[in-house]
């Protein structure tokens, strides 16, 4: 769990969010200047471009978790969601801040295991026989999008923290030490990645945590090699088969790479799968001319095109799929949380509980350390 705790602020952050974004430039600037290297500002790609181009190290989760890990500043602003800035508070050295801009940037996926409903899985799966009362049997596995009480609960189990960079060494890794994982919170990352590791389907699992043992048979849980958790991003679960069925027939030649939080048919049709910092680096090393359809976040593929205008790049829905809790970091909220810390005054600190905070760094760690 964390805590965010905010001192007095300078100024209202309602005076800031009546003004317009344009008129945040010059002032954002001005406060970086004057904070100099006792701030670090990182950016996830997924932020709108009038605040991630103030950032000084952009990335996916991964990368990000590892810029946290290395950051000696005062000050790390995340411009990001709740669980990222929990990660660099883990990660952090003593005396660090982590600011958060804006509090209301969460996630759902997060949001869709709660901590309560996952000690109740380990302890259902134990009266199953799935695995013992000491976890013996199974790794628990959670993804980055998480909060810091369930990389604290797979840490202390043995288990581990990856991202989508990284997931099938994770997976690996969880498999070297014992024959099952419980998959935390996304369905479809782990399905995606099991699925490209050999593993078929009807060895993977769903679940509910609504239901009574997952709505699962006894029989079926024992036999799975993969316990889904069912859990989903709001923005990659958007994007359908006949999505990719539409594009192609609009563009016979196009590529569609899609991210691996979409569902399982979509990837399956895809011509390649990747983490945010691997779609980047295929848009980066297409030929010239190619034709190209993402399937990730808005902000992501417009910037694409933009960076790379030598090839068509679109959205793999025409709809455009929105991280709308992203979105929530304005330059406004950026702009009043640096002229704060200016002033010397700490607003939005995210800050996980001691009792949290040393399993979750365990997770973490051993994720870090996994290519």
């Amino acid at each position: 769990m964390a805590t965010a705790v905010s001192s007095n602020a300078t100024c209202s952050l309602d005076n800031y969010l009546v003004l317009p974004d344009h008129s945040m430039d010059a002032r954002i600037q001005a406060a970086k200047d004057r904070l100099g290297s006792d701030c670090v500002i990182l950016g996830h790609h997924y932020q709108r471009d009038e605040v991630i181009r103030f950032s000084d190290i952009q990335g996916d989760s991964y990368r990000l978790s590892q810029q946290a890990a290395a950051a000696s500043a005062k000050y790390i602003v995340f411009c990001g969601v709740h669980f990222m800035a929990e990660s660099a508070n883990v990660l952090g050295r003593p005396g660090q801040h982590v600011v958060l801009p804006d509090l209301n940037a969460g996630c759902s996926m997060a949001d869709m295991a709660d901590i309560s409903q996952v000690e109740d899985c380990w302890e259902q799966l134990a009266a199953l026989c799935v695995t013992d009362e000491s976890g013996n049997g199974i790794t628990p596995v959670t993804y980055m999008n998480s909060t810091a009480a369930i990389k604290a609960f797979c840490g202390e189990r043995g288990g581990l923290v990856c991202t989508s960079s990284n997931a099938r060494g994770a997976l690996n890794w969880a498999f070297a030490k014992n024959e099952k994982v419980l998959f935390l919170p996304d369905q479809h990352l782990g399905r995606n990645t099991g699925c490209a590791m050999g593993i078929p389907l009807d060895q993977m699992v769903l679940w509910d945590p609504y239901m009574p043992q997952g709505g699962q048979t006894a029989e079926r849980l024992r036999k799975a090699r993969i316990i889904l958790w069912k859990g989903h991003c709001s923005v990659h679960q958007r994007f359908l088969p006949e999505h990719v069925d539409k594009v192609r027939a609009k563009y016979p030649d196009i590529k569609v790479w899609v991210h691996p939080e979409c569902r399982w048919e979509v990837c399956q049709k895809a011509d390649d799968t990747g983490s945010t910092d691997k779609l980047r680096k295929l848009v980066a090393n297409a030929s010239t001319g190619t034709n190209i359809a993402i399937g990730t976040e808005i902000h992501l593929v417009n910037r694409l095109a933009k960076q790379h205008p030598d090839k068509m790049i679109v959205t793999l829905d025409d709809a455009g799929c929105l991280c709308t809790t992203m979105y929530r970091i304005s330059p406004q909220h950026l702009c009043w949380a640096l002229e704060n810390l200016v002033e010397g005054n700490v607003v939005n600190e995210i800050r996980v509980k001691d009792c949290v905070k040393h399993w979750a760094r365990v997770a973490l760690d051993r994720m870090l350390e996994i290519q």
